[in-house]
C-alpha cells in the first residue's frame, strides 16, 4: 500500500483545504454541502465554512475568526514593537515614552492591517476555541506562579534579564564603565555575558528578547519583568494552536496546544527570560500569516456558486480565465509581507533565525519563479515578492543588530556562523538566478525532463531513514571537541564538573550531541516522534505529487531545522538548559506533525473498519467490526486514546520538575544587596566568581560603578597592593570604595566584613545522560568592607 493511499479522511481530515489557508478553496470533485448552520456527519463538519460566499468575503465562525485572529496577533505585535524598537535603541531613544508612541503605534497598526478581513478557521467549533484558549490561559498561570529569579549572572536567562534592566532604565547602548579614578591594568570591566569594546560594556545577545522583557520593567519594576516569560508563553500556545488549526484542522487545535504546553523545555523556557519563545511566535506566527495570505488570495471575488453537478472540475465552477488573477487586487500582499517581516525579524531575537528562515527565502524565490512562469495565473505566485519584502526588510533590522550591538557575540560565534553565512550566500545566490531564468528554463525543461515516477516514494523512505540515522547514531558516533580558545576551555571543564556531579567518567572533550534524537525522546515521547515521523513520510510523498501545498514551507522549516539541530545542536549539553534548543522550531513542528499523523490514522482506521465491516456478515466471524464501526463514540474513543499516547509522555517527563520553582529569592537577595551598599559607592569585586555574577547586576540594578580587580592565573583573589591601590584612586573621585568578595577571609587584610547577601534556593538539574527530573540546591553568598580609611 502507497503511504498516500486514500483520500477519504471522514470528518475533519489534515489536508481538507486546498489552500495554504484556512478555508478549503477549489475543493476539486467534491459535492458541496449546506453551510447554513451546524451540518450533520462528520463530512458536513469538514464542508462548513467552505462553500464561497458573496463578494469574496472569507467564510468562518465566529470563534474560528478569534482563533484565527489570536494566533498572528502575538507574531504581528512583536514584529510592531522590534520593528520601531532597534532604530530607537540605536538613537538611544529606548525610552517609554517614545516606545509607547512608536513601538505600540507600530504594532496596533500591523495588527489592524493583520487582522483585517481574516479568514476564520473552517468549520471550528466553540469547544475547540475555548479548549485552546483554556490551555494557554491555563499554562501562563501555572509559569506565571512557578516563574524563576535567574538575575545573578551565571547562565544566559540572567544576561538577558541584565540586559533588559539596562534598556529599560538607561534606554542606550554601550554600558558606561564607571569613573574609578582612571585607567588601571588591574581593573576588569567585563564579566560573564557582558564585553568590553571601545571603552564601553557590550551585552552578549541579540536586542530583540531585552527589548520585550524591558515592557515588563517598565510596568511592574524587576517583578514585572520576571512575569514576561509566562505570558510570552501564553502567546506560545497560541500560535502554535492556531497552525495546528490551520494545517491539522481545528480539532486538533487543543491536543496540539495540550501537548506542546506540558513539555518540560516549553515548561522551562517560559519561566524565565530566554530568546526561544519569542523566535517560536515569530516563526510560527508568520506560517499562520502566509496560510491566511493565499487563503484571502484565493478567496475569489464575484466567483459564481458550486454547482453540484459540475462533474470532476471545481467545485467552484470553471477556473478563471487565463490573466483574470493578475488583474484582480492582490489581496494578500499585506498578510504575505507581514510573514516575511515576521520571518525576518526573528534574526533580531536570534542569530540562529538566519538558518531557520533558510526554507523562507527559497519558497520566495519558487513563488516568484512561478509567477513569471504562469504570468500570475497561479494565486500562489503572486506571494513571493510581498514575501521576500517583508523577509528582507526583517533580516536587515537582524543583521544591522549584529553588526552595531552584537558584533563581539558573533565573533565568538563566527566558527559556526561563517559557514552558514557562506550557505546563505550560495542560497541567495541560486533563489536569485532561478527567479530570473524561470521562464527561459521552464519552456526548455517542460517537454524534455521525464516525470520520476519513484519520487514520492522515494521522499518519504527518505524522511523515515533520516530518523532513523538519527536512532542508530549513538552507537556509530561519538561527538567530540578539543578545547583550543579560553570559552572552549571554560566549557570543557564546566562539563568535567557536571559529569563528575552525574557520576560519569571525566571527559571534558564530551558533547553528547550523538543523543539528540534521545532529547527529543525524553520530552515529547516516543509515541509524538512515531507519528511524527509517519506524517513527514505522507506530506513528502504528497509534496512530491505536487499535493499538499498548504505544508509546503511549514515541513520545510520543521525538516531543515530538525536535522540541523539535531545533527549540531551547538549549545552545552546539560539539561534541561540545552533543551531550549529544540523549543523554536523542534518541538512545536513535530507535535503539529504528530497532530496530523493522529488524524491521518485515525481517517484510515475509520476507513478500513467500514470497508471490513461492509464486506463482513454480522453474525460472522468478524462481526464485529460492524459492530466497532458502527459506533461512533468507539472510534471516538481510539482516537482520544491516541490523544493519551500524544500528552502523557512529556507530562511524565515534566513532572519531575514542573512544579518546583527555580532560583526563587534572587530578586530579594539582589534588592539587599543593593540596598546594604552605600549611595556613593563605588564597587570594587575582589574575588572570581562574585565578579563574573554580580558585576552588571551592581553596575545595572544597583546603579553604581563596578568592576572587577584582576587577580593572578590560578589564584580567585587580587593582589592586595593592587586593590588598595584602586580604592586610593577612588577616594580621590570624592567616592566611597566598595570591596565585595565570596568570604570574609577574602577582605580580612581591608577591614571588617559584612554579609550582604545569604542565598539558599534551588537551581536546575544538570544532567547528561537522562531527563532532568529534580533540581539542585543553590547558595551564594557576598561579603562587603567599606573602606573608609
Amino acid at each position: 500500500m502507497s503511504v498516500d493511499d486514500g483520500d477519504a479522511w471522514g470528518g475533519e481530515r489534515p489536508g481538507a483545504t486546498d489552500s495554504l489557508g484556512c478555508i478549503p478553496a477549489n475543493s476539486r470533485g467534491r459535492t458541496r454541502l449546506p453551510t447554513g448552520g451546524p451540518s450533520n456527519g462528520a463530512a458536513g463538519e469538514a464542508a462548513d465554512g467552505a462553500a464561497g460566499t458573496p463578494m469574496g468575503r472569507v467564510a468562518g465562525t465566529p470563534m474560528g475568526r478569534v482563533l484565527a485572529a489570536v494566533s498572528v496577533v502575538p507574531a504581528l505585535a512583536l514584529s510592531g514593537w522590534l520593528l520601531a524598537g532597534l532604530p530607537l535603541l540605536l538613537l538611544g531613544w529606548f525610552r517609554p515614552l517614545p516606545m509607547t508612541l512608536l513601538g505600540g503605534g507600530a504594532a496596533v497598526l500591523l495588527c489592524a492591517y493583520g487582522v483585517r478581513r481574516l479568514p476564520g478557521v473552517a468549520a471550528t467549533h466553540r469547544w475547540a476555541t475555548a479548549a485552546v484558549l483554556a490551555v494557554a490561559l491555563g499554562s501562563g498561570v501555572l509559569n506565571g506562579l512557578l516563574h524563576g529569579e535567574q538575575l545573578i549572572v551565571r547562565r544566559d536567562p540572567a544576561t538577558y534579564a541584565q540586559y533588559a534592566v539596562w534598556l529599560a532604565r538607561h534606554g542606550s547602548l554601550p554600558i558606561p564603565v564607571g569613573d574609578f579614578g582612571g585607567a588601571d591594568p588591574a581593573l576588569r570591566f567585563d564579566s560573564m555575558g557582558f564585553y568590553l569594546v571601545d571603552g564601553g560594556i557590550v551585552p552578549q545577545f541579540m536586542a530583540g528578547p531585552p527589548m520585550i522583557h524591558a515592557i515588563g520593567q517598565w510596568l511592574g519594576g524587576v517583578p514585572g519583568l520576571l512575569l514576561v516569560p509566562p505570558v510570552l508563553g501564553v502567546l506560545a500556545v497560541l500560535t502554535v494552536a492556531g497552525t495546528a488549526a490551520r494545517l491539522a484542522g481545528p480539532r486538533s487545535a487543543p491536543l496540539a496546544a495540550l501537548v506542546f504546553a506540558v513539555g518540560l523545555p516549553v515548561l522551562y523556557a517560559s519561566r524565565t527570560t530566554f530568546s526561544e519563545i519569542p523566535s517560536l511566535i515569530l516563526l510560527f506566527g508568520g506560517m499562520n500569516l502566509l496560510l491566511d495570505a493565499r487563503t484571502r488570495l484565493r478567496a475569489t471575488p464575484s466567483r459564481p456558486e458550486p454547482d453540484p453537478g459540475a462533474g470532476p472540475g471545481s467545485a467552484h465552477g470553471p477556473e478563471p480565465e487565463p490573466g483574470t488573477l493578475a488583474k484582480r487586487p492582490n489581496s494578500g500582499f499585506v498578510p504575505a509581507a507581514l510573514a516575511g517581516l515576521s520571518f525576518g525579524l526573528a534574526l533580531l531575537v536570534r542569530i540562529d533565525g538566519l538558518r531557520d528562515v533558510l526554507p523562507v527565502l527559497i519558497l520566495a524565490g519558487v513563488l516568484i519563479a512561478l509567477a513569471r512562469i504562469t504570468r500570475n495565473r497561479k494565486a500562489e505566485g503572486r506571494l513571493g515578492v510581498p514575501l521576500l519584502l517583508g523577509l528582507a526588510v526583517g533580516a536587515t533590522w537582524g543583521f544591522t543588530d549584529g553588526y552595531v550591538l552584537a558584533r563581539p557575540y558573533l565573533a565568538y560565534l563566527s566558527g559556526s556562523l561563517k559557514p552558514l553565512l557562506a550557505i546563505c550566500g550560495v542560497v541567495v545566490v541560486l533563489t536569485a538566478a532561478g527567479a530570473a531564468l524561470a521562464p527561459w528554463l521552464a519552456s526548455r525543461t517542460r517537454s524534455s525532463v521525464p516525470r520520476v515516477r519513484w519520487l514520492p516514494e522515494a521522499a518519504a523512505a527518505l524522511v523515515v531513514l533520516v530518523m532513523a540515522g538519527f536512532a542508530v547514531r549513538p552507537w556509530v558516533q561519538t561527538v567530540r571537541r578539543v578545547a583550543v580558545t579560553p570559552e572552549d576551555r571554560l566549557t570543557s571543564e564546566f562539563i568535567e564538573k557536571t559529569q563528575i556531579a552525574n557520576g560519569l567518567t571525566p571527559d571534558g572533550t564530551r558533547l553528547y550531541y550523538e543523543h539528540s534524537l534521545d532529547w527529543l525522546f525524553w520530552y515529547v515521547g516516543v509515541p509524538v516522534v512515531v507519528l511524527a515521523t509517519v506524517a513527514a513520510a505522507v506530506l513528502a510523498h504528497r509534496l512530491a505529487r505536487g499535493r499538499e501545498f498548504a505544508w509546503l514551507l511549514p515541513f520545510a522549516v520543521i525538516g531543515w531545522t530538525t536535522v540541523t539541530t539535531f545533527w549540531r545542536p551547538a549549545i552545552t549539553p546539560d539539561h534541561p538548559f540545552a533543551s531550549r534548543r529544540l523549543v523554536p522550531v523542534v518541538i512545536p513542528g513535530l507535535v503539529l506533525l504528530a497532530v496530523w499523523g493522529l488524524r491521518w490514522l485515525s481517517g484510515r482506521l475509520r476507513e478500513r473498519l467500514a470497508a471490513r465491516a461492509a464486506g463482513s456478515s454480522a453474525a460472522g466471524p468478524f462481526g464485529w467490526f460492524t459492530w466497532f464501526a458502527g459506533r461512533p463514540w468507539r472510534s471516538r474513543a481510539a482516537a482520544g486514546a491516541g490523544a493519551l499516547l500524544l500528552v502523557v509522555p512529556p507530562a511524565i517527563t515534566s513532572i519531575g520538575t514542573a512544579f518546583t520553582p527555580v532560583n526563587r529569592g534572587e530578586a530579594a537577595a539582589v534588592a539587599g544587596l543593593c540596598g546594604a551598599l552605600p549611595e556613593d559607592a563605588s564597587v570594587l569585586i575582589v574575588e572570581r566568581v562574585t565578579g563574573d555574577r554580580l558585576t552588571q547586576v551592581v553596575r545595572g540594578q544597583c546603579l553604581l560603578p563596578a568592576a572587577r580587580v584582576v587577580y593572578p592565573k590560578g589564584a580567585d583573589v587580587p593582589r592586595s597592593a593592587d586593590v588598595l591601590r584602586l580604592a586610593g584612586a577612588v577616594r580621590r573621585t570624592g567616592r566611597v570604595p566598595v570591596l565585595l568578595a565570596a568570604e570574609p577571609e577574602q577582605l580580612m587584610a581591608y577591614g571588617p566584613a559584612s554579609r550582604v547577601m545569604s542565598l539558599h534556593t534551588r537551581q536546575d538539574e544538570r544532567s547528561l545522560a537522562d531527563a532532568p527530573n529534580g533540581t539542585w540546591s543553590l547558595s551564594i553568598d557576598v561579603w562587603m568592607t567599606v573602606l573608609t580609611g
